[in-house]
């Protein structure tokens, strides 16, 4: 086991890198451990394939610097939430011991995200049950469950309850975005235009930020929804 600080779940590779990829690149900055865990392969994304997602999730893992990328092949579009993928993600969360979760929006577009969002949920509570037992490598693994779930917002605009300065870091997220040379903008790409395959769509990714930044002032933000309050101890430390 590599204990985790942060750990991201996304229903499809690349999620993490639209929405909230510059949250994971300021913690990393604070000496925070951060993984991604996709739950799917994106098998059904017109553009690309399994295959070489994989290999765009991994160079992308790279420019963000991560601490570990899995993958648990829950079947794209059709993954539910049932005893075997929750305990999938149990196992997850467990092996890495995240004090804090980032997962998928709640509602949004694709059906995926909201199921992906539930799924997690349930199985960060789950997971701090003793009477439920998984292993890992022939071990048992002990009970864990995280401080605070946060959902990054994706296509459908939402209110955030809160929002992260990414401002040093907005290049860099972008370029994590780019990895993804199968899905967004490539001229040389001959294959079906999609929702998020044009020039345009990359604006709308830094007009969104720039949108949550304003809320906070400064120039480019990423938003979260919350199902539990957050709490402080110095209000002080607030934007």
């Amino acid at each position: 086991m590599e204990k985790l600080d942060l750990l991201c779940f996304a229903a499809h590779p690349d999620d993490t890198e639209l929405a909230c990829s510059g949250t994971i690149l300021h913690h990393i900055h604070l000496g925070y451990k951060v993984g991604i865990v996709d739950l799917t392969q994106g098998e059904l994304g017109t553009r690309g394939s399994a295959e070489l997602r994989a290999i765009e999730a991994a160079n992308s893992a790279k420019i963000l610097g991560i601490s570990v990328r899995d993958n648990l092949r829950l079947a794209d579009g059709f993954f539910q939430k049932n005893r075997d993928s929750l305990t999938r993600v149990i196992e997850k969360i467990r092996q890495y011991q995240p004090e804090i979760i980032l997962c998928n929006a709640e509602s949004d577009r694709h059906t995926d995200h909201g199921k992906g969002a539930d799924l997690v949920s349930e199985a960060a509570f789950l997971s701090g049950l003793i009477k439920i037992e998984t292993y890992h490598n022939g071990v048992k693994q002990e009970a864990w469950r995280p401080k605070q779930i946060y959902h990054y917002i994706q296509d459908r605009l939402m209110k955030p309850d809160l929002v992260v300065d990414i401002t040093p870091y907005f290049d860099q997220k972008m370029e994590s975005i780019k990895a993804f040379s199968s899905q967004f903008y490539n001229p040389n790409n001959t294959e079906p235009e999609t929702p998020i395959s044009s020039l345009d769509f990359m604006k709308y990714v830094e007009g969104r930020a720039r949108e949550f930044g304003r809320l906070i002032n400064v120039t480019f933000g990423e938003g979260y929804t919350v199902k539990r309050p957050i709490g402080s101890t110095n209000l002080m430390d607030q934007l």
